[in-house]
């Protein structure tokens, strides 16, 4: 496992954003770990968060890409923080843009935030967590209506590696669904990997009870790696 992907899962520990215990998703399931991105609250955790993003897209995608685009709201800061990490890290100057919820008829009128996007513009697409397709189905369309664009890819920061909609991943039911390729800084997989047994800041995040209780959840829930 590259080394940047150990210092993010510890920093999503950190951060409070990586939780384990008892929890239910949107969808209803009964979970023993958790992620929240909400709790990124300070520039420092947004300036590292851009940074763990930036070299997920660099290795899964290279940097020929023209616009970064944060889906409403979540994918804002996403987006800003990591244009400019890989203008920080890579000498790329990549464009950034979002969607409005609500389309602004004066001033900066329209429904992108951000850079235009244009025909032929290559285009990144960054969120959060694994979703289930909603939010990629809400954004292709906005994405289209702008011009011929070539959307490269979806980069999330953690794939909960479970099934989506049907027997298949989230993320892989992306890809096939809109012809994508998707990636993620982590996976469900590596965290265990890097936390399991092994002493963090004094203690063992993930002991034996847990595991057994994440692998109980992935005999549910999980799909193939």
């Amino acid at each position: 496992m590259e080394q940047y992907k150990k210092e993010f899962i510890e920093f999503m520990v950190d951060c409070g954003v990586l939780k384990f215990g008892d929890f239910t998703t949107k969808s209803g399931r009964k979970t023993p770990f958790f992620v929240n991105t909400g709790f990124y609250r300070t520039g420092a955790q947004l300036r590292k968060l851009g940074e763990y993003y930036a070299k997920a897209i660099h290795d899964a995608y290279g940097l020929d890409f023209d616009v970064l685009f944060g889906p409403a709201y979540k994918g804002i800061p996403l987006s800003v923080a990591t244009a400019m990490s890989i203008s920080e890290h890579f000498d790329k100057d990549v464009k950034y843009c979002s969607n409005r919820k609500e389309v602004k008829d004066h001033g900066d009128t329209g429904i992108l935030l951000g850079s235009p996007i244009h025909d032929g513009d290559k285009v990144v697409i960054i969120e959060d967590v694994t979703t289930a397709g909603t939010s990629i189905g809400e954004t292709m369309p906005i994405l289209f209506a702008q011009g011929k664009v070539d959307v490269v890819g979806l980069v999330v920061s953690v794939d909960r590696m479970e099934r989506g909609k049907g027997s298949k991943s989230a993320l892989k039911e992306i890809e096939e669904t809109y012809g994508i390729k998707t990636t993620a800084i982590v996976t469900m997989k590596e965290v265990v990997e890097h936390l399991y047994g092994k002493p963090y800041n004094g203690k063992v995040v993930i002991d034996d009870q847990l595991k057994q209780a994440i692998d109980a959840y992935y005999e549910q829930y999980g799909v193939e790696a």
